[in-house]
Parts: C-alpha cells; structure tokens; sequence
C-alpha cells in the first residue's frame, strides 16, 4: 500500500487528488521562493495562519495554511508524507471523500491551535491534514486489522512514532494542530468505517 511503483502519468490519473495537492504545495513554495522577498512576504500575509488576523474576520487563514510551507525540508516532508499516505486512503475513501477528509482534519487542526495558540501565534502546513491521514491509518490498525498487512500496519506505526518525535523536537512545530488533525482522523475514520458498517432495512 506505501511502495509506490507508478510512473507519474500513472500516479496522476489513479490518485488525481493527492497528485493536485502535492502539486498546489510545490507550485505555492516555489512562488514565496522567488528570488524578490516581496512574494514571500505578500503570499504569508495574505493566506498564512495568524491566529490575530484571524480573530478580527480573516477566517479563511482557517483553510490556507494547510498549502503553505515555510522551508524546503518542510516541504519535502509533508509532500513526501502525502505522497506515500494519501494514495492508500484516496483508494479506500474514493477521491472526493478523500479530499473532504484530509481538509476536514486540516481544517480542525487549524480551529484547534486557533482556540488554543495566543493571539500573536502564526503558523502553516498541511501536517494538520497529515496527521490525520495517520489518525486514519492508525483506526485501521486497532479496528480494521485486515485491510492491511503486518508490515504495513508496522509502517504506520513507525510513521506516526517518527511524527510525533520529530514534532516534540523541531522548535516551532505546530504540535497542537498535530494532535488535533490526527484525533480528527481517528474519529471520522471511525464515523465511516460505522457508516459503512450499517446494517442494510
């Protein structure tokens, strides 16, 4: 389910959402990284998440932070950490789903450090949504066991263990939107595995 063997016109077509997202992380870092600091600058302003601005009427730093990275390793690791989990579950979920899921748990993670960071608090990323594709994962290996096999179920063990860790010790990490998003995906894999569970009247 993580070892990925399509070529990219492959990769595309089977998984069009997780291939738009990774393509909107890059096409957005690229833009902040021109060489004038002005775009960087404009870009951060207008869509980063500030909790400040978000107080006064700005509720949609709600939404765009989950496309904003600060740095080329901040990049690299969530768009790498899509590229190996969003596959699996855009497969399970269908692609619309999929989409409504991960920026649902974005999307809390950002409520979540809202309600909670001081006023004067900024952030972006999409590890939010990340962590929830991990909270996902993890309902899968405490609940359904036999849609993933022992090395995988390991993987996400692993991932989420690397994660959390890798949070706790960067400074600066959103760790609040971390926590949230994966909680998030935990629950709302929860709500579909019981919708789909539903008895047939």
């Amino acid at each position: 389910m993580f070892v990925r063997t399509e070529n990219a016109a492959e990769f595309k077509r089977f998984y069009p959402v997780t291939f738009t997202l990774i393509c909107i992380h890059i096409a957005l870092w690229l833009l902040a990284a021109l060489p004038s600091h002005l775009a960087e600058s404009f870009i951060h302003q207008l869509i980063g998440g500030m909790n400040s601005l978000i107080s006064q009427g700005d509720y949609w730093r709600l939404f765009t932070p989950i496309f904003l990275h600060l740095s080329f390793s901040h990049l690299l690791f969530n768009s790498f950490s899509l590229f190996l989990l969003g596959p699996g579950a855009e497969r399970i979920l269908s692609s619309y789903k999929f989409l409504l899921f991960y920026l649902t748990c974005g999307l809390l993670g950002n409520i979540v450090t809202f309600l909670i960071q001081p006023s004067f608090y900024s952030h972006v990323g999409a590890s939010g949504a990340i962590f929830g594709l991990l909270g996902f994962y993890l309902y899968l290996v405490i609940k359904q066991k036999h849609m993933l096999s022992k090395s995988n179920q390991q993987i996400i063990v692993v991932f989420l263990v690397i994660g959390l860790l890798s949070g706790l010790l960067t400074p600066g990490t959103n760790n609040t939107a971390h926590f949230a998003g994966g909680i998030a995906g935990f629950l709302l894999a929860f709500l579909i595995f019981k919708q789909k569970n539903k008895p047939q009247i």
